[in-house]
């Protein structure tokens, strides 16, 4: 009997005793692919959250300079991380679990005695080389050079295979993505799953070569998906995060979860303390100050700046971002200031413990901030089924865009796919320039500030953050700054509320592009430093292979500095 392996990532997980040759939720060549509904249900498997365990609950987030955590610092940007790093095995064994699945579907479609009938069959191989090309396309990105098949392996070439270089694995993923798009529909019927398209298809590509600054094909490939017609943006930028809206004709891309199949998570550690939450965790003062005026300006440039009332003259987009300071936020309103001992319970008309300011509550927000993205009355159920969405039609529009900037080939179109997506921000259409701050220089430096920016606000806490620091090499500069919030509340009182300069006395530096910098305001005595990042820019640009891979075979070398 043959035995294939299905999961590759065998070598990280044997010492744990859990391979399986033979597992019955996949299937083997054996006791699976018999009839055309055991090749969709292979499919449905590759729907699940583990394959895209990193897109999860903000996992990437929490690495870059858009995320605090009180006093905590997540091992990769305080530069601990090593071989062993649990983030690197478990993500590694998702990524090859996926693609062994896909490798078996496409090698059983391909079988002579195939029994999925000829309308379906490219269309089921189009969908698993998507995800394959899509898993192969990260695995390159994080690691490197990584080890590459697309067929069955036996236990002998699964402990011997070699790393691939990545240029060559990247040719064959944009044959995938190629093969995706001639075969997928553009779009599902109304009673059909939603599953991945054509544009997806184009859209990954576009998002993988952005990954190795491939900028003729990001064009070109974003280009493709704009131009087919089926997608465009959400009217209401808040709206659209939220549980309750489905099939938006934005999302390109995305895993759907519903809490009636048990599908859902926890939201508790980002909720504020008054409704119940613990504010763990907040988007980050980098993040708070990068969103511009409403003149187009940076906070450090614009008049229209107070730092007193950061919330005012703002870009739209900062309010759905981080919940205003006295807005009504989950029944309760949000105030962090120390003298807001208490605050109205919307749903009572009664006055209730302020939870939310430290002067309260020891554990209240350290900068005083909180997320408002995606966050409805829903969250108070703590079953929270948000759809985790994987490409949206903004990101295409900023990818094309970016694309334009360094092939140095702006045009008319470049400055429409930004202008659509910050006017979008403002509920105005693109071309009602008085009502936005539109984009209308040509300069491909300034333009590069502009879009690295609209990058930041637009995708804020999606899980595209770190990965655009990392292609930028912009990491070594924002995750070696320290993290900063407000002061112990006896200085806070002293200091800052007492002189009547709550929320900052002024407004941090921003550089070009977009980097956020308060160590003016920190030697002032007027902020607090909660912890050192410590990014290594000689290793960390790449994850370290895991050590249990390296261990087991030798042809499996580990990346520099680990």
């Amino acid at each position: 009997m043959k035995k294939f392996i299905f999961l590759f990532g065998i070598i990280s997980i044997i010492s744990c005793s859990e391979l399986d040759l033979n597992p019955l939720s996949s299937g083997s060549s054996e006791n699976w692919y018999s009839n055309q509904i055991e090749f969709n249900l292979a499919l449905n498997d590759l729907y699940r959250d583990y394959p895209w365990a990193i897109e999860v609950s903000y996992r990437t987030e929490r690495y870059s300079d858009n995320w605090n955590q009180r006093l905590s610092l997540y091992s990769y940007p305080g530069g601990t991380i090593s071989s062993d790093w649990s983030d690197a095995g478990s993500n590694w064994v998702n990524f090859y679990k996926g693609i062994s699945r896909a490798n078996s579907i496409v090698y059983n479609l391909q079988e002579e005695n195939n029994v999925v009938a000829e309308e379906f069959r490219n269309r089921y191989e189009a969908e698993a080389r998507f995800m394959r090309a899509t898993f192969y396309g990260t695995l390159i990105f994080l690691y490197g050079d990584v080890p590459y098949f697309t067929e069955y392996l036996d236990i002998d070439q699964a402990f011997n295979i070699g790393r691939t270089d990545k240029d060559e694995i990247l040719n064959n993923i944009y044959e995938d993505f190629d093969f995706a798009a001639e075969h997928l529909p553009e779009k599902y019927g109304s009673g059909e799953l939603k599953r991945a398209t054509k544009g997806a298809a184009y859209a990954m590509k576009a998002r993988i070569a952005l990954y190795f600054s491939d900028w003729e094909v990001v064009k070109n490939a974003a280009e493709d998906c704009i131009n087919l017609g089926v997608y465009s943006l959400h009217p209401d930028f808040g709206e659209y995060f939220l549980s309750s809206t489905k099939n938006s004709d934005e999302t390109i891309f995305a895993i759907p979860r519903s809490q009636q199949l048990n599908s859902f998570w926890s939201p508790k550690s980002w909720m504020p303390r008054t409704v119940g939450g613990t504010s763990t965790a907040q988007p980050s003062w980098e993040l708070f100050y990068s969103f511009l005026c409403t003149d187009g300006l940076p906070v450090d440039e614009s008049p229209l700046f107070d730092p007193k009332e950061p919330f005012k003259n703002r870009d739209p987009r900062l309010a759905e971002t981080i919940v205003p300071f006295g807005s009504v936020h989950l029944g309760v309103v949000y105030d962090p200031h120390p003298n807001s001992k208490t605050v109205l319970n919307v749903s009572t008309g009664k006055m209730v413990r302020n939870r939310d300011t430290r002067s309260v509550d020891i554990y209240a927000s350290y900068n005083g901030l909180t997320l408002n993205k995606g966050v409805s009355d829903v969250w108070l159920t703590q079953k929270v089924d948000n759809d985790i969405i994987l490409m949206r039609y903004a990101d295409v529009l900023l990818m094309k865009a970016e694309a334009d900037i360094e092939l140095n080939e702006i045009d008319e179109s470049t400055l429409k796919a930004i202008n659509q997506v910050r006017a979008r921000a403002y509920g105005v259409n693109e071309s009602e320039v008085s009502e936005y701050p539109s984009v209308q220089v040509s300069s491909q430096s300034e333009l590069r500030t502009i879009l690295r920016t609209e990058r930041r606000v637009e995708l804020a806490w999606e899980n595209r953050r770190l990965a655009d620091l990392i292609r930028w090499r912009l990491a070594e500069v924002a995750l070696r700054r320290p993290v900063y919030g407000l002061l112990d509340s006896s200085d806070l009182l002293e200091k800052i509320v007492d002189e009547g300069l709550w929320f900052l006395p002024e407004a941090p530096e921003v550089d070009e592009n977009g980097l956020v910098d308060f160590s003016s305001l920190y030697n002032k005595g007027l902020i607090s430093k909660h912890v050192e990042r410590n990014f290594n820019p000689e290793r960390q640009y790449l994850w370290p292979i895991p050590f249990k891979e390296t261990q087991i075979n030798p042809n499996i070398k580990q990346n520099p500095g680990y």
